[in-house]
């Protein structure tokens, strides 16, 4: 097939592709796709061809999803990085990819300069430094549109390094096809669905937005940046049926105003476990959450619970989605019946190949269930997946495994605690000694005697918090997942209980 785009314009040219919040200004399918026509021409004049990986540093905006689309026609891999990674880590990303040409903006020009080396950089504004093309000033070249097989790569994305140094993921247009389709089934697709993209593009959960919508033929709403307020006034300005948002987005705008638009179909929580009150929250207040668990190697979603089986099931993010297996397998790697915790395994064909120019960690990340994924959780006896936490998350302390996911959740179900994070900190005596980090809910104040009251039947001793610390907010990464090496050293820090 030729790129999703130019298929998606020849079936639809007249429906909305993509609306600009900032500006207001909108492209229809054939519109939005005669732009990429020349944004490709002017990355062709560059030298930009087939196989090229090409890194893309910047902010969610309409010119990164003219970049994505562009790239596609001419067949080369799309590399987004992290725009508020600091140089030196760009560096080190953009060396491990093997970029033939760095695109950025005006806000991440010095950066991109700083990371490059000898690779060209090219801006999508006016440059500041004389070493910088300008891409709006190339003369075009002719564009001959690459064709697309199901296992070519489309892209290469970072993982979040929460367990070390991040990996380019490979993802081939199968991926992206298979995994929009699963997401469809799951979340439906109305002709005039509108959805919100208000999450970081160098991250899955946003670039499969752009990406879903031009398969669907539906509209894209593009917001450059995520703020509750500004956030609540999109989705009701545009009609937005639907938004992606981490936990820690979807709490502020229900803060900022709890009466989201009818519009809505479904609001897609992902990036972080999503707590049981914010769950709470969403049914009082008639939101149709989707909790759901995903990752970057599975093309985005990889289980999803809709609204009615996650009121019913706070703790759950539903079923895997259609074409996903997900297995549970014990330290040997085998599985384990329904109820017993262990590592999540996941298959299908949303699943990558395998990461980029990396055998080592390919053989350790692949076995006969699939990809190990490094998170630890179970399934109920009605199928549901529960996660808790990352394998390599587990507290050794006196020799007894703790699970910190399950400790998370005990504390979590008191009502006077909004969130936690679960962590081992070092002790002389036993190794480790599980700490906790505590958010109370406004206007509740916490002590250790009511914590204690609470958890001392439903955790074994060892498993009890022997350092609790009370905090405004939890540390969180870009991808709202907690920081827990922040965490860590803010516990030790502020211990108070």
């Amino acid at each position: 097939m030729r790129d999703l785009l130019a298929t998606r314009a020849r079936a639809s040219p007249d429906a909305t592709a993509l609306v600009d919040d900032a500006s207001g200004r909108e492209w229809t399918y054939a519109d939005l796709n005669a732009t990429v026509e020349t944004t490709a021409g002017r990355l062709a004049a560059l030298g930009v061809t087939r196989g090229d990986h090409v890194g893309v540093l910047m902010e969610t905006r309409p010119a990164f999803v003219r970049l994505v689309f562009a790239l596609q026609r001419l067949g080369a891999t799309l590399v987004p990085l992290n725009a508020r990674l600091a140089p030196q880590e760009l560096h080190t990303q953009r060396e491990r990819a093997n970029l033939a040409l760095l695109v950025c903006d005006a806000d991440t020009e010095a950066d991109a300069l700083a990371a490059a080396d000898a690779v060209p950089v090219a801006t999508v504004d006016d440059p500041d430094d004389p070493n910088v093309l300008a891409l709006d000033e190339r003369d075009l070249d002719d564009v001959e549109p690459a064709e697309w097989a199901h296992e070519d790569t489309l892209a290469l994305l970072y993982t979040s390094g929460t367990t070390g140094d991040p990996k380019p993921v490979t993802l081939t247009l199968g991926n992206v096809v298979a995994a929009a389709g699963a997401s469809a089934f799951t979340l439906g697709v109305l002709p005039d669905d509108r959805w919100l993209l208000c999450l970081s593009m160098y991250h899955m959960g946003g670039l499969s937005i752009p990406l879903r919508c031009a398969l669907y033929g539906t509209t894209c709403v593009l917001q450059r940046g995520f703020d509750a307020e500004a956030t609540v006034r999109a989705l009701d300005e545009h009609d937005c049926t639907g938004v992606s948002v981490v936990p820690t987005m979807l709490d502020r705008l229900l803060r900022a105003d709890a009466d989201l638009p009818d519009s809505l179909r479904f609001v897609l929580t992902g990036g972080a476990p999503t707590p049981r009150d914010l769950v709470a929250a969403c049914e009082d207040a008639g939101i149709p959450i989707h909790p759901s668990y995903g990752m970057t190697e599975a093309t985005s979603q990889i289980a999803t619970a809709r609204p009615a089986e996650a009121f019913a099931n706070p703790e759950t993010v539903g079923r895997p989605l259609f074409g996903t297996t997900v297995t549970v397998v014990d330290d040997e790697g085998d599985p384990v019946p329904p109820g017993e915790t262990g590592e999540l395994c996941v298959s299908g064909p949303t699943v990558t190949p395998g990461y980029y120019d990396a055998p080592d960690a390919n053989a350790a990340a692949f076995g006969p269930h699939g990809l190990h994924t490094g998170d630890v959780g179970y399934r109920d006896t009605d199928g549901r997946l529960c996660v808790l936490n990352r394998r390599s998350d587990r507290i050794i302390t006196g020799g007894e495994n703790v699970d910190p996911g399950r400790v998370a959740e005990v504390i979590r179900s008191h009502p006077a605690v909004r969130d936690v994070a679960v962590v081992g900190v070092d002790d002389p005596d036993w190794g480790e000694r599980v700490a906790a980090l505590v958010v109370p809910e406004e206007g509740h104040e916490i002590d250790r005697s009511t914590l204690e009251a609470h958890w001392e039947d439903r955790l074994a001793g060892f498993a009890q918090p022997r350092t609790v610390a009370v905090v405004d907010s939890l540390p969180r990464t870009a991808s709202g997942t907690v920081d827990r090496d922040a965490a860590r050293e803010r516990v030790v820090a502020t211990a108070d209980l």
